[in-house]
């Protein structure tokens, strides 16, 4: 599976006042590795950002202006995420902007080019009810070093994102291993694997007598027997011994 993880930057909060797309940060994670196959622009808006922007993403005017616009890169990015399923923190802000960055230049959607989008926000809320779930909040969560992160960067906050994507997700590769077995068995598939042999070694007299006395000295600690003879005994009486 193909995975974009996307962060964008902004001259303010709202597309439709004017805000325009600045910077544009992409991270490509497949069958849950990340490849190092990252997309980063960054876009002179041709207008200033708002102080309050400014003072998050520092990326001034001036520092923007020789950079390429917003339909010198779209094209790229089109290719870039095209057929991947695309992952955003807090979506709606993101694909609000993009969506409207797409319909000034008469294109499709974003989203049409995706094949889905996961908000990792909803997420993080589904599954830490009642706490902070900002990306610096779950960088805490999942121990994932933010250190450097003194402004906001669409590609060092995407960059984040997936460390963050990846850890909350750690445990779906177990379920989905489950399922697929189970599907094997239910449809009857079972006989086609392949069990390796188990080598089974045996304990040396040596080991047997230091096992024994270590036994001892945990009866001799408790002023008892230790649970681990009981278990000893079970599994005599299991194999017939």
């Amino acid at each position: 599976m193909r995975q974009i993880v996307l962060d964008t930057e902004t001259t303010g909060l709202n597309p439709r006042t004017g805000d325009r797309i600045i910077e544009v940060g992409c991270v490509e994670i497949r069958d849950r590795k990340l490849t190092g196959n990252n997309f980063h622009r960054y876009i002179n808006p041709e207008r200033d950002s708002h102080e309050e922007a400014l003072a998050v993403h520092g990326l001034t005017t001036e520092f923007l202006r020789d950079k390429p616009k917003f339909c010198d890169v779209v094209h790229e990015l089109r290719a870039y995420i095209d057929g991947a399923e695309v992952i955003i923190h807090n979506a709606p802000f993101d694909l609000g902007f993009l969506d409207h960055e797409f319909k000034l230049l008469g294109l499709p959607t974003f989203t049409s080019h995706c094949s889905g989008v996961i908000d990792t926000l909803v997420n993080a809320k589904e599954l830490h009810p009642g706490k902070r779930n900002s990306l610096d909040s779950l960088c805490e969560r999942y121990g994932i070093s933010n250190a450097h992160r003194k402004l906001h960067g669409a590609l060092l906050d995407a960059e984040l994102l997936a460390d963050v994507y990846l850890a909350m997700t750690r445990g779906q590769n177990s379920l989905t291993m489950d399922m697929a077995v189970e599907a094997a068995v239910e449809g009857g598939l079972l006989e086609a694997v392949a069990l390796a042999d188990v080598l089974v070694l045996c304990a040396s007299a040596e080991e047997e007598a230091a096992h024994q006395e270590l036994l001892n000295g945990l009866d001799k600690q408790i002023k008892g027997t230790s649970v681990w003879r009981s278990y000893a005994v079970s599994e005599e009486i299991s194999n017939g011994t």
